[in-house]
């Protein structure tokens, strides 16, 4: 399976999903998002936690997702909440061309991120209805 990490390593240590929880990172266990510092109650980290659970639903779910894309998703979700940021700055006046051009780069990385990870472009069906569907439709009770 290949969410199963090897015994050891390349150095010789083992893999922490084979250590005792004592000896991982916070991180690791998945009780902080951070190493350090940064408050898990604050409105940005709980926004943070909630888009990388939505992205992780999307690819099948924290047991289906390797470590890599594990990582690359938590940078999309880092990059949504501070683009979210930007969205509120630029509702609330005019925003400066640094501003712009920061939206635009950062918006073109999570285009990438989410790509790495199997984003798709799912075309929407514009076909219009048959006046024959329609008519049957109007029948209905």
């Amino acid at each position: 399976m290949r969410n199963e990490p090897a015994t050891l390593t390349h150095v010789g240590y083992r893999a922490p999903a084979t250590r005792p929880l004592t000896t991982r990172s916070r991180v690791t266990n998945g009780k902080t998002l951070f190493a350090e510092g940064g408050d898990m109650r604050a409105p940005w980290s709980r926004r943070l936690r909630d888009i990388l659970d939505l992205h992780l639903a999307d690819i099948g779910g924290v047991d289906h997702a390797s470590e890599a894309e594990r990582s690359i998703l938590r940078r999309a979700a880092t990059l949504t909440v501070e683009l979210e940021r930007l969205e509120a700055r630029f509702a609330e006046g005019p925003s400066s061309n640094k501003d712009l051009e920061t939206y635009q780069r950062t918006s073109n990385t999570l285009r990438r991120l989410l790509e790495s990870v199997g984003l798709k472009r799912r075309p929407r069906d514009i076909t219009p209805p048959r006046i024959e569907d329609l008519l049957v439709e109007g029948d209905a009770p």
